[in-house]
């Protein structure tokens, strides 16, 4: 591999791994694998299959590396990677740190001075994203909602007024209950995207409404892995007259003389200087 590895220590290889298809391995990602004198893993057996799918052999440098350990993990694997090793994270698909362990192992080897290498990799997220149809040049990340209480309330409550497009994780038992959780609260003509099997055999996208989501899950859920793609908010409709004269109340009352009310309010509201002209001349 041409990328430097740290010098004089080794080097963390964040490697990203197939989703579903075992052919979306890069060459890199395979080299970096083979080249690394400890994998790091969430899962040693579904790592040990893919290592056997790509020819490469195991040994014994796997170690499991999971949601679990990863605060201990982090810190041996920084060790490590002090001593001289070359160690390779993986999670068991995809860009290992998003909604998978990582970020605490990247970020404990970069605050110890080591090298840490990125080989980039599939990511259901972007993948999802560019399947869905939806608004692809400003996009945001939630990963799995909370399960219930008032965080799950908030984290709704904040995509309804959400611009972006966003890209949610989902188990397929819960699926049915969080699409009619963002119907009453997004509206039911949000428009979104359910992704299932992403790069497998049975992948399939369907593109519709929330409303019309909602109908469609009613029955049976799918199975299988999700990703959801939803819709960002449209622009918030013009203030009325109402508020506009209300604002110029407020700066009218605050000591602003009337060019000066009628200048803030058009900047605060973003409405047309001439319209908050003319409902000032009015009051």
């Amino acid at each position: 591999m041409s990328e430097p590895d740290g010098s004089p220590g080794g080097a963390l290889l964040v490697v990203g791994t197939p989703i579903g298809n075992l052919g979306d391995l890069s060459p890199r990602a395979a080299e970096a694998l083979a080249r690394a004198s400890i994998v790091a893993c969430e899962d040693t057996r579904r790592t040990r299959a893919l290592l056997s799918a790509a020819g490469i052999p195991a040994g014994g440098r796997l170690v499991a590396l999971h949601a679990h350990n990863e605060a201990a993990g982090a810190e041996r694997v920084a060790a490590a990677v002090a001593r001289g090793a070359t160690v390779a994270l993986v999670s068991d698909a995809g860009m290992p740190a998003l909604s998978d362990p990582g970020q605490r192992v990247v970020a404990a080897v970069a605050a110890a001075g080591g090298a840490v290498v990125v080989v980039p990799g599939p990511s259901a997220v972007t993948t999802a994203l560019v399947a869905s149809g939806l608004a692809t040049d400003r996009f945001c990340f939630e990963g799995f909602l909370p399960r219930k209480g008032p965080e799950r309330r908030a984290r709704i409550e904040a995509l309804a007024a959400e611009r972006r497009t966003t890209v949610l994780f989902e188990a397929p038992p819960r699926l049915a209950a969080t699409v009619a959780e963002l119907a009453e609260r997004l509206g039911g003509q949000r428009r979104l995207a359910i992704c299932r099997e992403l790069t497998k055999r049975f992948e399939e996208v369907w593109r519709g409404t929330l409303a019309e989501a909602e109908r469609r899950l009613a029955g049976a859920p799918p199975r299988g892995e999700l990703v959801v793609v939803v819709e960002g908010a449209g622009p918030p409709p013009p203030p009325g007259d109402e508020a506009v004269a209300e604002a110029l109340r407020r700066a009218l009352a605050a000591g602003c003389d009337r060019r000066e009310a009628v200048t803030r309010v058009a900047a605060d509201l973003d409405v047309p200087r001439r319209r908050a002209y003319a409902i000032a001349t009015g009051l």
